[in-house]
């Protein structure tokens, strides 16, 4: 197993230098890594995106697509009709995330039953 070394560099810990952090802030939230998700098997309109994240709301839907094409993650393409049709795609900056993304997510799932045991083990001791 690889070991943490004992003290981090100091740019770790100013946001102002620390490269990771200052991507991190960008594609950890929620939303961005659901996004990515979805955008990962292809081109989505917006409603597609809407229907398919049913707790997101319309304002922040948009707020977060706004700042993954600003971040160079995702496409935004407006089709000439009425209504416009917009839809939204991965970059090839937002593809070369989805190998990582995924490892994250397997990750994840495998380790959800041992989470979920730590939690009950931290909330009983509380009691």
């Amino acid at each position: 197993m690889r070991r943490a070394p004992d003290i981090a560099p100091q740019h770790y810990y100013d946001p102002t230098l620390c490269p990771v952090r200052a991507v991190v802030s960008q594609i950890g939230d929620k939303w961005s890594l659901l996004i990515f998700a979805h955008l990962a098997y292809g081109r989505h309109r917006f409603s597609q995106l809407l229907g398919a994240l049913p707790d997101i709301s319309q304002r922040m839907l948009t707020q977060t697509l706004r700042k993954l094409e600003r971040e160079g993650f995702v496409n935004r393409i407006v089709t000439p009709t009425t209504p416009p049709r917009v839809d939204y795609e991965l970059t090839e900056l937002g593809l070369s995330l989805i190998e990582p993304l995924s490892a994250l997510s397997d990750w994840a799932l495998r380790h959800r039953s041992d989470i979920e045991a730590a939690r009950e083990r931290f909330d009983s001791r509380a009691k």
